[in-house]
Parts: C-alpha cells; sequence; structure tokens
C-alpha cells in the first residue's frame, strides 16, 4: 500500500474535519439534504457519463492509487544490461529461454519480437503503439476521478442555489435568514471537499502512476532495441542510465562497482 496515499488523505481529512469540530458548533456542518443533492448529484451525473466498462473498473482504479507497485528502474536497466551481455555473447536466439521466464508482459513480448528477427523499426511501432494504447486507457479510467472533481463543486452550488431559493421564499422570517444562509452554503462546502480532497488529488496520484509504468516501458524499448542492434552493454547501460534520476543513477554505479570487487580482489 502507498503510505503517501493513505497518509495525505487522512491529513486533509482528520485537520479539516478537526478544524470543523473544534470550531465549537460541528453540527453546524451536517445537513442531510446538501449530502443528497452534493453526494448523490455527483454520483448520479458521474454514472451517467461514464461507459459500463469504466465503471465496474472502479475499483481497480482505486485501488491503483494506493497501490505502491512502483516499478524498480535499477532492477530494469541492470535486466537489460544483463540480456544485452548473453545476446553479445550466445546470440539473439539465446535470449528465448529467458523471455519465457519474464514476470513482465511487455519485455517478455519485446524480447520475443527480437528473437523472431523482426525488423527494428516494426519492433519499435509495435512498441510504441502499445505505449500509446495504455496511456490511452489509463486516461480514460482517470476520466472517472476527473468527472467527479468537475461535477461535485457543480453540484455543490445547485444546492446553493435551490437553498438561497428556499431562503428567498421565506424572508417574512427574519430570524431565519442566518440559518438558512448557513445551509445553503453548505452544499458548496461539501462539492468542495469532495472535489479537493479525494477526486483531484486521487487523479494526480493516478496520473503520476502511468507516468512512471509509461516511463519504464519506453526504458526497456530503448534497451531492446540497443540489444537488436548488437550495442556494447556498456554503452546500453549508459544509454538507459538517461531514464534514471540522479539518485538512482548513483544507486546502479555504486551496485556496479560492488559487483567489480571481488573480481579485482582475484
Amino acid at each position: 500500500m502507498d503510505l503517501t496515499t493513505v497518509i495525505g488523505l487522512a491529513i486533509c481529512w482528520i485537520l479539516v474535519v478537526g478544524a470543523m469540530v473544534t470550531g465549537g458548533q460541528p453540527m453546524a456542518y451536517v445537513d442531510f439534504p446538501s449530502i443528497l443533492i452534493t453526494v448523490g448529484g455527483t454520483i448520479g451525473a458521474v454514472i451517467m457519463s461514464s461507459p459500463t466498462e469504466r465503471l465496474k473498473a472502479s475499483g481497480k482504479i482505486f485501488k491503483m492509487a494506493f497501490s505502491s507497485k512502483a516499478p524498480d528502474l535499477v532492477a530494469l536497466v541492470q535486466t537489460m544490461v544483463s540480456f544485452a551481455e548473453k545476446a553479445r555473447r550466445e546470440g539473439l536466439l539465446a535470449l528465448e529461454a529467458d523471455a519465457a521466464d519474464l514476470d513482465n508482459v511487455f519485455l517478455k513480448k519485446a524480447i520475443q519480437l527480437v528473437v523472431d528477427g523482426t525488423d527494428p523499426e516494426l519492433v519499435k511501432a509495435i512498441l510504441d503503439t502499445e505505449i500509446g494504447i495504455l496511456e490511452e486507457r489509463h486516461s480514460s479510467n482517470k476520466q472517472l476521478l476527473d468527472a467527479g472533481a468537475e461535477l461535485a463543486p457543480a453540484f455543490g452550488m445547485l444546492g446553493t442555489l435551490i437553498g438561497l431559493i428556499a431562503m428567498l421564499g421565506n424572508l417574512t422570517n427574519v430570524d431565519a435568514l442566518g440559518p438558512g444562509m448557513a445551509v445553503a452554503l453548505i452544499t458548496t462546502f461539501y462539492g468542495s471537499m469532495i472535489a479537493n480532497m479525494f477526486c483531484v488529488p486521487m487523479g494526480k496520484k493516478l496520473a503520476t502512476r502511468s507516468a512512471a509504468e509509461v516511463m519504464s516501458m519506453e526504458l526497456m524499448v530503448e534497451g531492446v532495441l540497443a540489444i537488436q542492434a548488437g550495442e556494447n552493454p556498456r554503452i546500453v547501460e549508459e544509454k538507459l542510465k538517461v531514464f534514471l534520476p540522479p539518485k538512482l543513477r548513483a544507486s546502479l554505479e555504486e551496485q556496479g562497482k560492488q559487483d567489480k570487487e571481488p573480481e579485482g580482489g582475484k
């Protein structure tokens, strides 16, 4: 589980709700009709605007936001370099057995295309198309949260207008104006909470997850094409290091030094 998602969500709700409670009148923020308008209206509109397939996958979408399964780029670079070394020693066909043992479906497909002797341009075209389709699928899944972020404040404003209409229809009762205005504004408050304390940050987390996965796939494409071209494993490693942030790049170089130390001591 991704602790940043859980901690961030907890901080948002605990601090905001805590501020409401410590304000002295926590029940002033509770209005059942406003909840029905804002929450019910948002859910209904999101369902109406989304295809059935996306709604069925909503559980997986939220699970992805809470998942901590980020690609290990350092291990991926090391795997690609080891494949480059083996292909240089034994030929591309020697990678077929290694490809069969891979858990990464995309990398397995990429290696298999190379082993089958597919033209490099066609390999790149096929893999780039797969990456594009993945990005489109992730963007489509994110639209569920984007719709919630867009519609919740709108239904909050709709509830406010309903409350104002009811209040203005009873102007003869001056004592009821203050409480009536407060209730009218609560729906806007609910809509803002749904959007800014759940939908927007969740959507951004999904975008971050998607970007990380796409980067790992682009790294694989670059590595596979370099292997197919028969490039020196050191050159392959230098090419793939470009995808790593400075901290991970330093970690990879440190691991490389440690692997060479036993050889230097013999």
